[in-house]
């Protein structure tokens, strides 16, 4: 993964420094221009830079990358991060793994225990968000009972069958999340037999994700999927009044009648809030891509309709439950082959799809914007991963998003910025630190980028093919023009006024 030739570092070595005043001769006079009106303010931020965490093998402690990457993790610090044990591996995801008789129950975190606490402990001290989105596959009705390998690294990727609960008043699957949300907030539970289950967790719970995906994980109806969360949410709330819910988890974000459905609070038990909903976007290159030829990706372009769906999310939103936040928590490229993550580019031009994302969505007001995902690997969507999963060290998406997360958040003030290309995407912000520019190349080709006078002399960090798996390279503007290399996400730091 990630394989780097001398030859490409040499080439790639002066790409997004700032362009000797000797050369400015020799550029091109019509390049894009950054204007930024300080005193034009488009919105005060909500959003949070953040990531998701999928539970796989590779984060199992004993593993090769179980300790830098949960290092990676800790130290970057970031607020409501999402935390998923999913369906491919239900021996890691479920905790009751088979129904309960009238002599034993099968309760067991022997395996789940250790990747929970290690993310609890790697978070603490930010708000969480947590889903255990598998349910047990015992509670729908299948034609058989569904079977699983013994060996919890080995995935399955039929686990969710059935459509049906075998219980048609939802208390089964309230009582199952219950359980869960008190083994790690309360201290343990008491099973279904009366029997006590002591975990001596005490962890807060600041946000509970119900379910995952739900229009394709057992081919949730819009009325199914409500009633489900409600019951979800009434039973938790009896055990961890203080959790907010985020709800629907969208796979699809297109799939408008979920949301009309949702958000109408008339379609809810009376009291169940509606604190978040969530939903994902992955660009897709699509078969046939030439992955060797990053001009033919568009992963930007694609992210414009994306945009334009969140548009129509928050119509809806707006218009049925306006107190509602959103989480964007899955945010990524999936690549159609294995051939794309050989190709270092490929790591920033995810990357700078994800910065352009945080700036559009900002402006949208979305409260998480969420890269996905931590650790992917071969098998399991290696193209989405955020470190190399052979060293467990941080690749581009990730150190874009590390670039984001220290100079970016709430409260920051979004003003009128223009460039008048679209090349460049730029946005300036007044933060709590000073006056920032984000800059984000969205094409394979180096582009020079004309910057308004205050940034002479201003300090540029940047994440571009030369810094590889390293942390955001930083210099000094010198003059008012920088290069900036293929897909480079650059943050220039333009005074100290507010």
């Amino acid at each position: 993964m990630l394989h780097r030739t001398r030859l490409l570092g040499i080439l790639l070595l002066a790409l997004a420094r700032p362009l000797p005043a000797a050369d400015l001769s020799a550029a091109a006079a019509d390049v894009p221009q950054v204007t930024i009106d300080w005193t034009k303010t488009l919105r005060i931020s909500r959003s949070t830079p953040t990531l998701q965490v999928v539970v796989n093998p590779p984060l199992r402690r004993g593993s090769a990358i179980h300790d830098p990457v949960f290092a990676a993790l800790r130290e970057l610090g970031a607020d409501n991060v999402r935390y998923v044990p999913w369906f491919p591996y239900p021996r890691l995801a479920v905790a009751e793994l088979q129904p309960p008789t009238a002599t034993n129950t099968s309760w067991d975190f022997s395996l789940i225990d250790p990747l929970t606490v290690d993310f609890l402990e790697a978070t603490k001290g930010h708000p969480i968000i947590l889903n255990f989105s598998t349910m047990p596959a015992w509670l729908f009705k299948t034609p058989q009972p569904v079977t699983y390998p013994a060996d919890p690294d080995e995935p399955i990727w039929n686990y969710t069958q059935g459509t049906e609960l075998k219980d048609p008043t939802l208390k089964e699957l309230g009582d199952y999340y219950a359980r869960l949300v008190s083994w790690y907030g309360r201290g343990g539970f008491t099973d279904e037999l009366g029997v006590r289950h002591k975990s001596g967790h005490y962890y807060k719970i600041a946000w509970w994700e119900v379910l995952n995906e739900t229009e394709s994980e057992h081919t949730t109806t819009p009325q199914q999927y409500t009633e489900r969360y409600d019951a979800i949410v009434s039973a938790i709330h009896q055990v961890s009044p203080r959790t907010k819910f985020v709800g629907l988890a969208m796979a699809y974000a297109d799939r408008l009648n979920y949301y009309e459905y949702f958000l109408d609070p008339k379609n809810h038990r009376p009291g169940i809030p509606l604190d978040m909903i969530s939903y994902h976007f992955y660009a897709d290159p699509g078969q046939g891509t030439n992955a060797a030829n990053p001009g033919s990706w568009h992963f930007c372009e694609q992210a414009d309709k994306f945009l334009g769906t969140v548009r129509q999310i928050e119509g809806i939103r707006q218009r049925l439950s306006p107190k509602t936040q959103t989480d964007t928590d899955e945010l990524g490229v999936i690549a159609p082959d294995n051939s794309w993550q050989n190709l270092p580019v490929y790591w920033n031009a995810a990357g700078a799809m994800f910065a352009y994302l945080y700036a559009e969505l900002s402006k949208l007001g979305i409260e998480n914007i969420g890269e996905s995902q931590l650790v992917g690997y071969p098998t399991q969507y290696p193209s989405v991963s955020m470190v190399n999963w052979e060293t467990g060290k941080p690749n581009a998406r990730f150190r874009v998003l590390e670039l984001l997360k220290h100079n970016f958040g709430p409260g920051d003030a979004l003003v009128s910025t223009q460039t008048g290309s679209p090349e460049v995407a730029a946005q300036a912000f007044r933060t709590a630190a000073g006056r920032k520019l984000l800059l984000i190349n969205k094409r394979e080709t180096e582009v020079g980028v004309e910057l308004p006078a205050e940034a002479a002399g201003a300090r540029m960090d940047v994440v571009d093919l030369t810094t590889g798996e390293n942390p955001a390279h930083r210099s000094q503007v010198s003059g008012t023009r920088v290069m900036l290399a293929p897909f480079a996400v650059a943050v220039i730091w333009l005074g100290a006024g507010k």
